[in-house]
């Protein structure tokens, strides 16, 4: 649900206007009436197929319905299946143009967002997208059975009106830039997905009901445990809209499901699959490789981006009494020696992630300037000191730094905390050990969490990494019963209201919300109100960049690494790329949105 912002990068205009786009800062890209993206190929053939794998965490899938808590759907079916009333472009931030939506209009007082339905608008059933069913969305959505986070991203959704029988008018509570993003972004689902004998069945009851979406394709054949294909629709009626040429090529997008790593690379060296995105450097530098690359079937592409870098963390939960220490927390991220890994482990491939909003506006740098002072001052009491000091930079241990000199201060701040040395044992005042558990839902992450764990037994700290089967790994990670974890957050040019769903107090104690390190501090809310509330960037950069600064301070993530690059192998010999990928492409879904079949498949 943290993608729920992201799915498009749009946002509310600045003054009452009716128009093909939104841009948050009032800089559209395309004008009206532009006849497709820069970087599709308006003229790219339709046919063929695309086989993929499964990236997930999970292997296989148990229901078709993306959008309630329980249960794995299928990869990739949201964004291939729903249309929403906004569509997102690659090549700009910030910005959005009419999908399901011919226009918007947003008055100059910013309580409201106007959407007129395109009159050609379909489900794959035939039927009109009416306002009707983005109002049964929206309420569905805000009802009892989806995650949480839907709840706290519409938060400032004062109610959905409707209008005519093409028109919805969303009402907000306050002015809130980001809000006609966030109800332009909702997928729209027919108000006939799980009716049964003319009733509708309750929400968490629709798991295999096939989706009525109004998107580019619909379920085709399925194996269970083995594969899922998607089935273009030939009558989708958004096909020659601008927004759409030149997109959703391929006649059928099958993906396949394996059993672990190891299995899904042999298969892609085997020519089993098309594409497949790389996540681990060993993988790439050292087992990427065969006869199927010799020949120039397969390519290693490396395809560099402008993307936001995101905050791939080891995130703590402070529900742990032994956790809530700040200094212990520092401690723990001391242990980490990332310069050793990234020469031993991951081929220098890496950069270590230092904040919440690497390669944006929002990054913090230097010493709070006056206006980010303006927004901490009052909070001074609520925020740690070093919030005023210089921005977070993560613990380094080449140069003039050393992993013992880091050891050494980490095992002062542990004494600090109460943490000392009794019998040989690292014990505190009621005589327990710093015992801690890390959990995961694969054996693949030992490896790389080994060398931190090491470490930490230098300090007397034991670290148990607990590999866990992928359901009992989900159900514990949405009820938040873990002590430490892993996640890689994706990042955005426009942070807003789905950081109040990772950081804010009100999150904390849901089930199944983004705030997975439950930190509960007025001063992140406060900060995380200006931010949301900002109506320009002079007033959004401070906002960030103060809130960056109080949640690395408060050491709730041990930050990662993140890369510069897609790492993407593809057949070269089936699969044609367009000729650039844009800026802020996200990863495999560029090449399965944009890509086409070249006519050699014909003869496969």
């Amino acid at each position: 649900m943290r993608g729920l912002l992201l799915l498009l990068a749009c946002a509310a205009a600045p003054a009452a206007w009716a128009a093909h786009g939104y841009a948050l800062w009032g800089d559209l890209k395309y004008p009206p009436n532009f006849p497709n993206f820069a970087y599709v190929n308006p003229q790219a053939p339709r046919g063929g197929e695309l086989r993929l794998v499964s990236n997930l965490r999970y292997s296989t899938f148990d229901k078709y319905n993306p959008f309630t808590i329980k249960g794995s759907p299928p990869a990739y079916l949201a964004g291939l299946m729903f249309d929403s009333l906004l569509s997102g472009a690659q090549d700009e931030v910030g910005s959005g143009y009419g999908l399901l939506a011919e226009d918007v209009e947003v008055p100059p007082d910013g309580l409201s967002a106007t959407f007129r339905l395109r009159p050609q608008a379909r489900f794959h059933n035939g039927d009109p997208v009416l306002a009707a069913d983005v109002k049964y969305t929206y309420d569905t959505l805000m009802g009892p059975y989806t995650s949480p986070a839907y709840k706290t991203s519409l938060e400032d959704v004062a109610g959905l009106d409707v209008i005519d029988e093409r028109t919805v008018r969303f009402r907000f509570k306050r002015k809130n830039r980001e809000m006609p993003l966030t109800v332009g972004g909702l997928p729209v689902f027919s108000r006939k997905w799980g009716m049964e004998n003319g009733k509708a069945k309750k929400f968490d009851e629709v798991v295999m009901d096939i989706p009525i979406g109004s998107g580019p394709y619909k379920i085709g054949p399925v194996a269970f445990g083995r594969d899922i294909t998607y089935v273009r629709d030939p009558n989708y009626w958004a096909r020659d809209l601008n927004v759409r040429k030149g997109t959703s090529n391929f006649d059928r997008i099958t993906v396949k499901i394996y059993k672990d790593n190891t299995a899904k690379l042999e298969a892609v060296k085997a020519g089993e699959f098309d594409l497949m995105r790389f996540y681990s450097a060993g993988d790439w530098a050292r087992r990427v490789n065969g006869r199927r690359f010799k020949t120039g079937e397969l390519v290693k592409g490396e395809f560099r981006h402008s993307l936001p870098s995101g905050f791939q963390s080891y995130i703590l939960n402070l529900r742990n009494p032994k956790l809530q220490d700040i200094r212990v927390r520092e401690a723990l991220g001391l242990a980490m020696d990332y310069e050793w890994m990234n020469r031993q482990m991951f081929y220098g491939s890496y950069q270590r992630v230092q904040g919440l909003f690497g390669n944006t506006e929002c990054k913090s740098t230097g010493t709070p300037s006056p206006e980010e002072l303006a927004l901490l001052e009052p909070l001074r009491s609520q925020v740690p000191a070093a919030v005023f000091g210089p921005a977070y930079q993560a613990p380094r241990t080449d140069g003039d730094n050393s992993l013992r000199n880091n050891l050494r201060r980490a095992r002062e701040l542990l004494r600090q905390a109460g943490w000392e040395v009794k019998d040989g044992v690292l014990r505190n005042a009621k005589g327990e050990t710093l015992v801690l558990e890390y959990l995961d839902s694969a054996e693949t992450g030992a490896r790389v969490v080994s060398p931190w764990i090491r470490n930490l037994e230098k300090l007397g700290v034991t670290l148990n990494f607990r590999p866990v089967d992928f359901a009992l790994y989900q159900q514990r990670f949405q009820k938040k019963q873990f002590e430490i974890i892993s996640l890689n957050y994706p990042g955005t040019n426009t942070p807003g209201q789905d950081y109040v769903d990772l950081f804010g107090s009100k999150s904390a104690d849901v089930e199944d919300s983004g705030n997975l390190s439950g930190i509960k501090n007025p001063a992140v809310d406060e900060l995380l109100r200006r931010m949301t509330s900002a109506q320009t960037k002079a007033e959004l950069l401070p906002a960030c960049r103060a809130l960056e600064r109080v949640i690395m301070h408060s050491h709730i993530l041990i930050p990662q690494w993140t890369a510069g690059t897609h790492r993407i192998v593809y057949n070269a010999w089936r699969l044609q790329p367009t000729a650039t990928m844009p800026p802020y492409a996200p990863g495999e879904a560029w090449a399965i949105d944009t890509w086409w079949a070249r006519p050699q498949q014909a003869n496969d």
